[in-house]
């Protein structure tokens, strides 16, 4: 239940492994914060390691491999690259914890990526205070929309069953079986109302989209702002957090703002045309980490929700856990991850 990215990766699991599945939409697929523009799979730092971060070093590395497969299966580009990201350095104290980190990310990344200093000046990363930036090879982008669609092509080929329900009066059909709620804000309502007691809540995010050829260049992090350059000609900028608002898809001066920092921040979209703006609430755990695992007291009901901006990149990993544990009965859930 849900066409957002958990429950899309989800159902494309079972589907491949040959279960019998169906995915019900009562909207339409990205109809949340799963149809925005940003995509940027970005790794927390490599420090104060914990099983969250364990998880998405997991899901981050396996996401090549996943979203190849998808992409042979359903013969549409998820928009997959494993490109790096840069971030500038501020000062002195910023490039010492840069450097002391370049040791962690060795041990903890366990030689799968790097995470170096270097200097460097372009016109896609313009100028650092210090001169100075953070490479990561680990991080990658995808383009949400075109994963979304691949997805649902991939579960479809496959043999399995999509149904959106937009526009239609019928109500979706009633779930059988084993059943996953991946319903995003809305589910994390049904939780908390269900389980007596707040589990999560919604974040509203605004993000735009740029006419702008930087398909080879990495992402850039900058003052929390992430650049985010797509296979077709665009680039995505993002994201505001709100937690006030009075309409989920309406954007506004803050994107504004958010656009004028972009523009100030990368010189190749300096004069770039803006082409798309985006606002959505995205579904934020109490936890700040996923929600996976049954449905406390909902017996062959379970749970997948609380990606907030990390679900893409978490997908992967969280869709072979859920997967396992309703196929098969294996539970691999971190601790932390668990609705008790």
């Amino acid at each position: 239940m849900g066409g957002g990215i958990f429950g899309l990766a989800t159902a494309w699991e079972c589907t491949r492994r040959g279960a019998r599945v169906r995915l019900i939409e009562r909207d339409r697929i990205g109809a949340g914060s799963s149809g925005g523009l940003v995509g940027a799979l970005a790794p927390h730092v490599p420090e104060a390691w914990n099983e969250k971060k364990a998880f998405q070093l997991a899901s981050l590395l396996t996401a090549e491999s996943f979203w190849a497969e998808v992409k042979a299966r359903s013969g549409i580009d998820p928009g997959y690259a494993r490109l790096g990201r840069l971030q500038p350095l501020a000062d002195a104290d910023a490039v010492a914890q840069a450097e002391r980190r370049v040791e962690s990310a060795s041990t903890l990344w366990r030689g799968a990526a790097e995470w170096r200093v270097e200097r460097g000046a372009d016109s896609w990363r313009g100028q650092s205070p210090t001169g100075l930036w953070v490479r990561d090879t680990l991080s990658a982008r995808l383009h949400p929309r075109h994963a979304a669609a691949a997805l649902v092509a991939a579960i479809r080929e496959a043999g399995g069953e999509v149904i959106e329900q937009q526009g239609l009066e019928d109500r979706p059909p009633e779930p059988v079986g084993k059943v996953l709620w991946a319903t995003g804000v809305q589910g994390l309502a049904a939780l908390s109302a269900d389980l007596c007691r707040p589990v999560g809540t919604g974040v509203k995010g605004q993000a735009a989209l740029f006419a702008c050829s930087a398909a080879k260049r990495p992402q850039l992090f900058i003052d929390g702002l992430h650049i985010v350059p797509h296979g077709d000609g665009t680039v995505a900028v993002g994201s505001t957090s709100e937690r006030d608002w009075q309409d989920d898809s309406a954007t506004d001066d803050q994107l504004d703002r958010l656009i004028g920092k972009a523009r100030a921040a990368c010189p190749m979209l300096a004069d770039a045309p803006v082409i798309d703006r985006w606002a959505g609430v995205r579904p934020r755990a109490s936890t700040r980490a996923p929600l996976l695992g049954p449905w406390p007291g909902r017996e062959g009901h379970y749970v997948a929700n609380g990606g907030f901006k990390i679900g893409f990149g978490m997908a992967p990993k969280v869709a072979g856990v859920m997967a396992d544990l309703m196929l098969d009965g294996r539970d691999a859930i971190p601790e932390g991850f668990r609705l008790h």
